[in-house]
């Protein structure tokens, strides 16, 4: 057989949505050759689903994306048509930016940026399998036969391996909106020994705007004034679009009991792991039977169709059923389903088979991102894609790989989570899920993220400069607010006009902003001296000063969490041998082999008791090291 010409890259990425967009651009930023190769090129960046970037811990995401020097944010500040910040009544630790993207548009501003990016090569190829030799991967094949040789390999594939379509007893092989399915990387997959699980998602039908009653609808329109995600980002206005809330009702619910029979859900033909947080119509009704009515939002996929998205009514059921349901909810009674709504199952791994640097352990240089790992939604993507495309730049470079941890930031959490618990269905990223998030609020994430993506060379001098420039005029602001006193007379003339408490003796500026009442913008009344600052960098003084006593507790917390994180456990650490170790801890602890004690105490069916035990091993074993050394 002729030996095929291998084509040289540094760095091969599977995928061109969310994940393998940033991970190709950090690759390529990083100075490596860069394949990224798609199935379709008009598939890059594809918005399958809801067309919104960000919401809840989402946002968080996106904004610590943009800290570390990816992309997201960026295009969906150019691309968006709506913008709201979420949780605007709760405290700044939940607060969350959410944006509707024009979908068309989002897809060729990033198509552009990759097109354009110095070290990266955009093709349409479809992958069916990786060169590997000696545990090591060292290329990709193809469909059409070529062979591309790699340092590294990123596998960024989403929801198309073996994707699979189901709308009632319909059933066919396809990727999401249509796209073809991948059939072979899967098996190729599973040949070099990772173990995969099938996972599904779904996403609701498309109607046509021309079809649709609003007057029966309660306008939702975006906010006044704007804050961009990406931090280079300082404009506060644009145009907008709104969007509508409607409900179901109890009509809605009867059609759907009556034919739940014919639901692929509850007959049996779907295989595939739901994602708990974002039921499908069906399931809602079934799981809170209880209620009279949910909600539904009419958001536009874009400035240049007639498409709607109909978030909240995502469903497999027969498109008869589908037809019948929507009519009942007003304003819809007229509806024209321009796109069914489906069910997509697809294969994805098990994330324990991955190195929290998202390397698989059974393969060197092979790295894994996305909804592949068990994540669902392009904000956790891309967040991964970010990660390993900048670990797969490091190991080339034989440079430590960058490991966020929980309290970095929210991508720290997400990739612990994937590759320390699992997931048996697709994980979704909640505030709730994260530890310390008061102190990784969306609205600092520059100030905690942006000196390592200065570090990783994903931030350019200039923006790191001005970053700089507002860390000091923080500090700057808040030593001047400690000096600066307000005699006692003065200070309750202003009180007074808040209202608030009065106080008995001068007071420094400092202690008057603790209280939640009195604003930064509103203290300027008795601050004539004030130093003019950017809107963002005030906001920072003003949350760092009301939320000290909170902020200190915390990082106490985190002072004690990483007092555990640093305690390393070696690798090749026999488990078998630890006695008072429980089977589940020796087998879960073998299975997922942790690098610290604070990794370790994460994992499910590991107790304290396991852990102390861990610990007790750990002491004898460097002790007998220490005496095995003095002996020599």
């Amino acid at each position: 057989m002729e030996n095929k010409k291998i084509e040289p890259y540094d760095v091969v990425v599977i995928g061109a949505g969310h994940a393998g967009c940033e991970a190709a651009l950090a690759c390529a930023r990083k100075g490596k050759n860069t394949l990224l190769l798609t199935m379709n090129l008009d598939s890059v960046a594809l918005l399958p689903c809801n067309p919104s970037i960000g919401g809840t811990g989402k946002g968080h995401l996106v904004r610590e994306i943009d800290a570390l020097g990816g992309e997201m944010g960026k295009n969906i500040d150019k691309t968006f048509i709506q913008s709201r910040m979420l949780n605007t009544a709760k405290g700044h630790a939940v607060r969350s930016l959410r944006a509707q993207a024009d979908k068309k548009r989002y897809q060729s501003a990033m198509k552009q940026v990759l097109e354009n990016q110095p070290n990266l090569t955009l093709m349409q190829q479809e992958a069916e399998g990786l060169l590997v030799e000696g545990g090591i991967v060292n290329g990709v094949s193809t469909k059409t036969g070529r062979l591309f040789g790699a340092k590294a390999v990123i596998v960024a594939s989403g929801t198309y391996l073996k994707g699979k379509i189901i709308i009632g007893d319909t059933s066919y092989a396809s990727g999401p909106n249509g796209m073809s399915a991948s059939e072979k990387l899967s098996e190729n997959l599973t040949l070099h020994g990772l173990h995969l699980m099938r996972l599904k998602t779904g996403t609701p039908a498309r109607i046509n705007k021309r079809s649709v009653d609003f007057s029966k609808m309660e306008r939702q329109d975006g906010d006044k004034i704007i804050e961009p995600f990406s931090f280079e980002n300082d404009f506060d206005t644009a145009e907008q679009v709104p969007c509508y809330l409607t409900y179901t009702n109890e009509e809605t619910k009867r059609i759907i009991l009556e034919n739940l029979h014919r639901s692929p859900m509850y007959s049996g033909m779907i295989e595939g792991v739901g994602v708990r947080y974002c039921p499908s119509i069906e399931d809602k009704i079934v799981r809170f039977a209880d209620k009279d009515k949910h909600q539904l939002f009419i958001e536009p996929e874009g400035l240049d169709t007639n498409e709607l998205y109909v978030q909240g009514m995502s469903s497999s059921l027969p498109e008869d059923v589908q037809e019948a349901m929507m009519h009942t909810v007003p304003g819809l009674e007229k509806a024209e389903i321009m796109r069914s709504a489906y069910a997509i199952e697809y294969d994805a791994i098990q994330a324990h088979q991955l190195k929290l640097s998202l390397e698989t352990k059974q393969i060197k240089g092979l790295f894994m991102a996305g909804q592949i790992n068990g994540s669902s939604g392009y904000e956790e993507a891309a967040a991964q894609g970010l990660i390993a495309g900048i670990n797969a730049a490091n190991l080339i470079d034989e440079k430590e790989p960058l490991i966020l941890s929980r309290s970095d930031g929210y991508i720290g959490v997400l990739i612990d989570d994937l590759v320390t618990k699992g997931t048996a269905e697709p994980y979704r990223m909640m505030t709730s899920r994260v530890e310390y998030r008061l102190l990784l609020r969306q609205d600092n994430a520059d100030m905690r993220l942006s000196d390592i993506g200065y570090a990783q060379g994903l931030i350019s001098k200039e923006r790191y400069e001005k970053f700089l420039q507002k860390k000091q005029d923080i500090e700057k602001e808040i030593q001047r607010l400690k000096s600066t006193k307000i005699s006692k007379e003065k200070a309750n003339a202003f009180l007074q006009t808040v209202p608030s408490s009065l106080v008995t003796e001068s007071i420094s500026l400092y202690e008057l902003l603790k209280r939640p009442e009195i604003t930064y913008n509103r203290s300027s009344a008795i601050d004539p001296d004030r130093p003019s600052l950017e809107k963002k960098t005030a906001q920072q003084v003003e949350i760092s000063i009301q939320y000290e006593g909170y902020i200190k507790k915390q990082q106490e917390q985190v002072a004690r969490f990483l007092k555990m994180e640093e305690k390393k456990i070696d690798e090749d650490i026999d488990y078998k041998q630890i006695q008072n170790l429980r089977l589940e801890a020796r087998e879960k602890l073998d299975k997922i082999r942790p690098t610290s004690l604070g990794q370790a105490s994460r994992i499910t069916g590991v107790s304290p008791a396991d852990i102390s035990a861990l610990m007790v091993y750990m002491e004898k074993m460097k002790q007998s090291k220490v005496q095995g050394d003095k002996n020599k």
